[in-house]
């Protein structure tokens, strides 16, 4: 009988990858910034040949979401990042200050490990490859074994482009053996600089125990809050178009709404004009029981589906043309299903009596997981969203938009990506919408811009050299250099 290893296999794999690419990535950082921002036009040009047969392939293996969305969200990453890319520098000499006399200069961080997700997996893998390369990385991907075939096709397109234009042998490139424990030694490995996990919590502690810097877009479980100025129609249109997107896999997509009790009832009747159906007490349990398993992880077979299909596996009827379903709820508990994140068109509901009730809701919802990914409030009132920006345990705050689209910089200035870092609890080293300038280090230049005798070093004290330096620079009335100089002599006179 034969039998295989595959965590050995993977193992092996990893280790030879991640060393591969730690050479490769030696000539990488010798490119200038022209040469590699070629390489990532021609990447991007050739895989948007594939975007639409890409998303169907993804959606098939994978049974998550909509194909139509998914490439969406596939053409965004190759049509639209690449003109945000374009004139930025990341490598070389990337700031210059004459009147300072400073300069910065873009190092690449090295070898990123990246943990790519089966809800978007198209999306996220070009996403990656663009932004690593970029900034002069090499870059490893562990595909998520549910999409890993998809992957894996869009990973060899964009190799064979990128080599094609000059790209080391070895910068691109996957894991083609997948198993945790590959996984968990290519994070490991020695050559491996970053680890850059967008959507894999399960990987998340191996990654933290790598010792490497973790980047972390993580689960999302963001509220939405509709205040009592807002315009409640564009409100509860933005949330159904939001949630409905590729049928809700997003983890920056709303998933509650807190509500201002003074237009509760019209939110409700917009809410259900859109399509909306507002669970009973009974129903909301039946479907709350299917979306975690007893040990408290989450059932991937309800993750992409629609309302209507997850309401017949739940046993219930509801009205043809619904769209999201609604569980009005009171409390956030860790037991409670509808306080956590749901990947699928179903919203928690929750009323409060005004804006301060509604923001400790918020930040309650924002802690039960602890990643502080992504706020969003409906208001015309600049106070009350002062208020809430100032006081959220939160990566990114939204205003008046689309928490999917204004998340991913779709709707707002915010870089497009499809890596959204989590803003609390420690979660990753930057809540960023993470661009090439996150995967780079910034070496500080300064010019010498005083001599050691203008802030009193390096000349006796009360020597005649330090009058006559005196003299020669005035009274130097730089208020700075004052302060300097006065530290200078204390400690000068401490030591003495």
């Amino acid at each position: 009988m034969n039998i295989i290893d595959y965590d050995l296999l993977s193992i092996q794999e990893a280790r030879i990858l991640a060393e591969n690419a730690h050479e490769a990535q030696q000539t990488l950082a010798t490119f200038p910034q022209e040469k590699l921002d070629e390489i990532t036009e021609r990447m991007a040009e050739e895989i948007a040949k594939h975007a639409k047969e890409l998303a169907v392939m993804s959606s098939e293996e994978t049974d998550y979401g909509i194909w139509q969305d998914k490439y969406i969200k596939n053409r965004f990453a190759c049509e639209y990042l690449p003109t945000k890319l374009r004139g930025m520098r990341c490598v070389g000499i990337i700031k210059k200050d004459e009147e300072k006399q400073m300069m910065d200069v873009g190092v690449p961080v090295g070898v990123i490990a990246s943990l790519v997700p089966a809800t978007s997996p198209v999306s996220t893998t070009i996403y990656t490859a663009l932004v690593a390369i970029k900034a002069g990385n090499a870059v490893i991907f562990s595909p998520h074994p549910r999409a890993k075939e998809t992957i894996g096709k869009t990973l060899d397109i964009l190799i064979q482009a990128a080599e094609g234009y000059g790209l080391p042998e070895g910068a691109l490139t996957y894991l083609h053996t997948v198993t945790p424990a590959g996984t968990i030694e290519l994070m490991n490995h020695r050559c491996t600089s970053l680890v850059m996990d967008t959507g894999v919590p399960g990987m998340l502690d191996a990654a933290y125990q790598s010792g490497k810097p973790v980047i972390y877009g993580g689960t999302g479980n963001g509220p939405a809050f509709i205040e009592r100025t807002a315009d409640i129609r564009q409100a509860v249109s933005d949330i159904i178009a939001s949630k409905t997107f590729d049928n809700g896999v997003v983890s920056a997509a709303e998933q509650s709404i807190v509500v201002d009790s003074c237009i509760a009832g019209e939110v409700r009747q917009e809410l259900v004009a859109g399509g909306a159906y507002f669970m009973t007490d009974e129903e909301a349990d039946l479907l709350g029981r299917m979306f975690y398993y007893p040990d408290g992880s989450s059932n991937p077979e309800l993750v992409g589906k629609t309302a209507a299909e997850l309401a017949k596996r739940a046993g219930f009827a509801v009205p043809n043309g619904t769209r999201v379903l609604i569980s009005q709820q009171k409390y956030v508990s860790e037991n409670n299903p509808y306080s956590r994140e749901k990947l699928c068109p179903v919203l928690a509901y929750y009323i409060e009596d005004d804006w301060m009730h509604a923001c400790e809701k918020c930040i309650e919802l924002l802690l039960s997981e602890r990643h502080g990914h992504t706020l969003v409030i409906h208001s015309k009132d600049p106070e009350v969203i002062r208020q809430f920006a100032l006081k959220k345990p939160v990566g990114r705050m939204l205003v008046n938009t689309p928490a999917v689209f204004g998340s991913m910089g779709a709707t707002t200035n915010l870089f497009p990506a499809m890596t959204l870092g989590s803003g609390s609890a420690g979660k990753g080293i930057t809540s960023d919408n993470v661009s090439p300038m996150n995967l780079i280090y910034i070496r500080k230049v300064g010019y010498g811009v005083r001599q050691i005798e203008e802030i009193g070093l390096g000349i006796p004290q009360g020597s005649p050299a330090k009058a006559q330096s005196a003299e020669n620079t005035g009274t130097n009335n730089d208020e700075s250099l004052q302060v300097l100089q006065k530290i200078l002599e204390e400690a000068l006179k401490n030591l003495g």
